[in-house]
């Protein structure tokens, strides 16, 4: 019965409000897409960016968005490290 219910306010439009975990989880998916995407930008644009510094900048964004979420090292590996490996080889023209 509560599953028609349900199914009922969603197909009015109605959305069911967010719990403030839910609200808390957004902002911190959030933050970690503006860092991850700030340290990608500094990296496919600054030109005196090393190689080395690169691979650091990579390795602390990793650290801190381990920290915002704990355990998801496989999502880490899943949806950022190939987007970094490939920047590095457009970057660096490394194989």
């Amino acid at each position: 019965m509560e599953q028609n219910q349900d199914l009922n306010s969603k197909e009015k439009g109605f959305i069911s409000p967010l719990t403030e975990e839910q609200v808390e989880e957004k902002k911190l998916i959030r933050r970690m897409q503006m860092m991850m995407n700030m340290v990608m930008q500094v990296i496919a644009q600054d030109p005196a960016l090393t190689i080395e510094e690169a691979s650091q900048m990579i390795a602390d964004s990793r650290k801190a968005a381990l920290a915002m979420f704990p355990g998801k090292e496989l999502a880490y590996d899943l949806i950022w490290k190939p987007r970094f490996q490939r920047l590095m080889r457009e970057r660096f023209r490394i194989m």
